[in-house]
């Protein structure tokens, strides 16, 4: 895909740990292992997976209660496709 600027998550699976499938708005799947994501700052309170399963999907990504978010063409980018 060459335009990701517009590309959002528009649902999201989680699977077991730090883990969910994610799909975008160009229908696509791609599963993500945050663990690897949760440094530095506020992302450390997400290595706690109490903390970690409190998230919500909005407008336009995911976002945690305490605010941290991922652009959704990083997402897209960190993401393994899933069949």
């Amino acid at each position: 895909m060459d335009n990701l600027d517009l590309i959002r998550v528009v649902d999201v699976d989680y699977i077991k740990d730090y883990t969910m499938d994610l799909t975008f708005s160009n229908g696509e799947k791609r599963r993500i292992d945050f663990l690897p994501l949760l440094k530095g700052g506020k992302r450390e309170e997400l290595r706690d997976k109490d903390n970690f399963i409190q998230f919500g999907l909005n407008h336009w990504t995911l976002e945690w209660y305490n605010g941290i978010d991922f652009a959704p063409d990083f997402l897209y980018r960190q993401g393994e496709k899933v069949a």
